[in-house]
């Protein structure tokens, strides 16, 4: 392998990643494995082993531990439990979010706080446990969450998720200021419209066209597009990137 391919092996890493079973975080978890990275899989129903085999399959290791994003108690335990099965690990990756649409008058509180507590605190507690194991093991590490659109734009009807993704974005920022010099590389990835099954109902309405036409590059994104990025930010290849929110939309942004 040249000097140069080999900044972006992921040989004897381990990454762990939430959200890891479908749409983005699928497309990162078999990207992080096909660079050689051993995979900790956070979900909820650990019964569920489809990508645990597959990754398997590529000859990496792969544990999947129970845990919920919904639950600050369950969130608060979960790099222990990952430490039950790997001694250590190199990556983190936070890819678990949710959505709740509402007219901001009619906003239920019950579902602000359960958007919030997805999208930004259990990235809060998984990012502050991490932290802590690698300083205190004066191991570098990488610590990369989904950011989206939303931590740009304020959409419509979607209050609390630009909230949380707006609140994580600069979190980003706030972490890798304090541990960049510590050799932790914290940093985002913004996508912009996925084809994934949760948008499919989306990219079926009346809607889709406008969207389309709307991206420079003219399609939208699946989630082998996001290997390429998440590989990167894991990588030895960014290890002077820090706090940075990489956006991979297609051209959005810049229109």
């Amino acid at each position: 392998m040249s000097t140069t391919l080999s900044l972006f092996s992921l040989d004897k890493k381990v990454a762990v990643i939430t959200g890891g079973t479908r749409g983005i975080g699928y497309g990162m978890a078999m990207g992080l494995a096909e660079a050689g990275a051993d995979i900790c899989l956070l979900q909820r129903d650990p019964s569920n082993i489809k990508v645990q085999d597959e990754i398997k399959a590529l000859g990496r290791q792969c544990h999947v531990v129970a845990y919920d994003s919904s639950d600050p108690e369950s969130v608060k335990t979960a790099i222990e439990r990952v430490l039950q099965v790997y001694p250590t690990f190199d990556i983190l990756v936070n890819n678990a979010g949710i959505s709740r649409r509402h007219a901001a008058t009619d906003f239920p509180e019950s579902d602000w706080d359960l958007v919030m507590q997805v999208n930004l605190k259990s990235v809060w507690q998984l990012s502050q446990a991490a932290g802590r194991h690698f300083l205190e093991h004066k191991k570098p590490g990488k610590i990369i969450s989904t950011a989206s659109l939303m931590s740009y734009q304020g959409g419509l009807q979607t209050t609390a998720y630009a909230a949380s993704k707006g609140g994580l974005a600069t979190m980003t920022k706030a972490l890798a200021n304090e541990w960049a010099a510590h050799g932790i590389c914290v940093n985002a990835i913004a996508p912009g419209y996925v084809a994934t099954d949760l948008t499919a109902p989306l990219k079926a309405s009346e809607r889709e066209p406008s969207i389309t036409g709307r991206i420079p590059c003219g399609y939208w994104a699946t989630p082998d597009d996001f290997k390429g990025p998440v590989v990167f930010l894991a990588s030895k290849a960014s290890n002077y990137v820090h706090g940075e929110l990489l956006l991979v939309d297609g051209g959005w942004m810049g229109k």
